[in-house]
């Protein structure tokens, strides 16, 4: 299989990395090791959760993300509000006021994601009654879990939902319209998506499902939210430009996109370390009876994205409130003739494997479960690795050294000193005297 040029919206500021151990024990993937005092990425196993920015203490990790000034590079600019954007707000009544306050930010127009997820919706509902998807179905809405599955969890490929989520479906159905409406290029049009999280950055320059994204580019939340709360306090009448319900607004939040389902045989797990207990249980086929499970990167699901500004518990809250003055759902698929399928198969990607040659990986292997079963098994983190099987792998890859666990490079040293007094015990008496007289003639 070739490898993929890596694209990854979390990045390091080693600058700023102090060396802890933090980012190490709450990576999904085990992709970050402490060496020399400095923390590594390794790429080809970061899938962009953003869990190492949300727990690093120095701010040494960071999502990158399109500059605000973007905009002029296009001649009609779109923006792609996630659903999450309104509960970063307080006391909102009506997502008209941000919607309106984008234009006033200098958008041309405004297409809600929330639209294009009440369309996934109701294909989801589609596919689940005609039985044409292997059960339970997994959410193919994060694309962190989409690619964590990927790459660990090989076997419940087949289980993810292949449509595209509802920011790609959103950038295309817009795009569509724009052209229709103004005549102008594809490449002339920017699709804006305005993202709760760094995933979501990789995803449109990275994409799964298809060969290209229809994202033009991807804003953080807590980029625009201080222009967007100066139009907002500015905006005394506005118009209506919202055409999305309940449904669609819900997927801020995690069983937002379940519940849409009307199907109360549903799991929603939210949490990286939630997700990856799910997708243990559900590879051990613990879950017999589920026709979907949704699961979200993020506590709390999108609203607890990092790049949000809002407390994610506070922002649900809101979410909930806002949903109030909100009709069910406004969109229906029989409305459109946008494919939503993806364009290409998912396709495990081994990161994990530790040789091509079969052979080779098990005789490594082997010697992995040597070295794992000569460490102490604390999983302390001391040696830069997350745990002592990460460390034995680092070993085998020649990576690291056995004397990295502080436990063992002890014992070396320990076994070093008895024996050099050992090897004092043989030395004869006479050379000892010889080597005091030589000491006391100085």
């Amino acid at each position: 299989m070739n490898k993929p040029e890596f694209f990854h919206s979390v990045t390091l500021d080693t600058t700023k990395c102090m060396g802890c151990i933090n980012c190490i024990k709450r990576c999904p993937t085990e992709a970050i090791r402490v060496r020399n005092g400095k923390a590594k990425i390794i790429k080809e196993r970061c899938i962009d959760c953003g869990e190492c920015i949300r727990v690093c203490p120095h701010h040494a990790k960071k999502a990158i993300f399109d500059p605000i000034r973007i905009l002029d590079e296009y001649s009609y600019k779109i923006a792609l509000p996630a659903p999450t954007l309104y509960g970063q707000f307080n006391h909102l009544d009506d997502v008209d006021i941000v919607l309106n306050a984008l234009l006033k930010m200098g958008f041309d127009e405004v297409y809600e994601v929330a639209k294009a997820a009440e369309l996934v919706s109701d294909a989801t509902r589609k596919m689940l009654n005609e039985n044409k998807i292997q059960k339970p179905v997994i959410s193919s809405a994060c694309p962190a879990v989409t690619r964590l599955i990927r790459v660990r969890f090989p076997n419940l490929i087949d289980n993810v939902l292949p449509l595209h989520a509802p920011v790609e479906l959103a950038a295309r159905l817009a795009k569509e319209e724009a052209v229709k409406k103004t005549g102008l290029k594809p490449e002339e049009i920017g699709a804006i998506f305005i993202s709760p999280c760094p995933a979501k950055v990789t995803a449109s320059k990275m994409p799964l499902g298809t060969e290209k994204s229809e994202i033009s580019a991807v804003f953080a939340i807590s980029e625009v939210y201080p222009q967007l709360l100066k139009h907002m306090k500015e905006e005394k009448n506005y118009d209506n430009l919202s055409h999305s319900g309940k449904i669609g607004v819900s997927w801020a939040s995690s069983s937002g996109e379940a519940a849409a389902l009307l199907n109360d045989n549903y799991l929603a797990a939210d949490g990286i370390e939630n997700v990856i207990r799910v997708l243990e249980d559900l590879e051990d086929e613990k879950f017999t009876n589920l026709d979907f499970i949704e699961l979200n990167a993020c506590n709390g699901g999108c609203v607890g994205g990092v790049l949000n500004v809002e407390n994610p518990y506070v922002a649900r809250t809101k979410i909930k409130r806002l949903r109030k003055y909100l009709p069910v759902s406004l969109n229906h698929i029989n409305t459109i003739a946008t494919p939503m399928k993806w364009d290409k198969d998912l396709e495990f990607f081994p990161v994990m494997e530790l040789d091509e040659n079969f052979q080779v990986a098990l005789n490594k292997m082997n010697e992995m479960e040597k070295l794992t079963s000569q460490f102490p098994g604390l999983d302390c983190g001391s040696c830069g690795a997350p745990s002592c099987s990460a460390l034995a792998e680092d070993v085998v890859r020649g990576f690291a050294s056995v004397d990295d666990c502080i436990f063992k490079f002890k014992e070396n040293i320990t076994s070093l000193i008895d024996n050099i007094q050992k090897l004092e015990g043989y030395i004869p008496n006479s050379f000892r005297n010889h080597d005091t007289d030589k000491e006391e003639s100085k």
